[in-house]
């Protein structure tokens, strides 16, 4: 959780914004995620989100839903994905956050879970269905171990709603910048950069936003609103296309593209 706090107050005092991509732990395999991230790292990344394998991610789109059967048909679960973080922890300092749904980690354990997490370099996690009203468990163990418990906030939430879970969350608040699903799209609400002032009203906590993003120019449009920006499908796509040296260069590549605009 430290880490997190930490890039982002580096960042803001840089008047820079932070580029977060995500990709699913297991597509193809372990060993390219883990060569993806560090060369995603070495690219332009400040902080990743690993995406925990789930056969019913009620969130995503066809892209990752996609890439979650292929990486559980290869047998990548949570406890596969910490090992993972584990390593990557030996080989970077960025913010690594987990993505993934609540039932693997309460079946792991909620203590557990954060417990291990913690001692393998996890910075915190993101549980889309997990709601703010039933979040007190996850959260109270997530804060003992030391992990940030990251809550999202969606356009339908309303003032009070926002306000709420940007008392909550830790780390960053995540706004969802589409009434449904995960997915790159050629084009954003036009109403989102409005939307983005109001949240940054509501909210002392630093603020990114996600889904749908896929492109440089979004990027650039949105980067004056938020403190960090969110991009998962639009990446997730490439992997599934490419291998080997020609995917580690166009990841790494797009990654550098994305992150120019939130330079200074």
């Amino acid at each position: 959780m430290k880490r997190i706090e930490a890039l982002f107050r580096t960042l803001k005092q840089r008047g820079e914004k932070a580029l977060i991509p995500f990709i699913t732990c297991g597509d193809p395999d372990l060993q390219t995620t883990r060569a993806l991230a560090l060369e995603m790292a070495a690219r332009g990344a400040d902080l990743l989100e690993l995406g925990i394998p789930f056969s019913d991610p009620l969130a995503d789109g066809p892209t990752i839903q996609a890439a979650s059967n292929r990486a559980l048909q290869h047998g990548v679960h949570l406890q596969e994905v910490l090992e993972l973080a584990g390593k990557l922890r030996r080989d970077t300092d960025m913010p690594l956050v987990l993505m993934g749904y609540y039932n693997p980690i309460l079946k792991h354990g909620l203590e557990r879970t954060a417990r291990e997490a913690a001692q393998l370099g996890v910075d915190g996690f993101i549980i889309p269905d997990l709601p703010l009203e039933e979040s007190g468990p996850w959260r109270k163990a997530a804060t003992a171990a030391g992990v940030a418990s990251i809550c999202l906030a969606a356009p339908t939430g309303g003032p009070q709603r926002i306000r709420k879970a940007g008392r909550l969350t830790r780390g960053f608040l995540y706004y969802v910048s589409v009434t449904g699903i995960t997915g790159a799209r050629t084009a954003l609400p036009a109403e989102l950069a409005a939307a983005l002032k109001e949240v940054r009203s509501l909210v002392k906590c630093p603020l990114a936003v996600g889904f749908g993003i896929s492109n440089q120019e979004q990027v650039r449009w949105l980067a004056p609103y938020v403190d960090g920006v969110v991009v998962g499908s639009a990446i997730v796509q490439r992997v599934a296309r490419l291998k080997g040296k020609e995917l580690l260069k166009e990841i790494g590549n797009f990654v550098a593209a994305l992150k120019e605009p939130l330079k200074p």
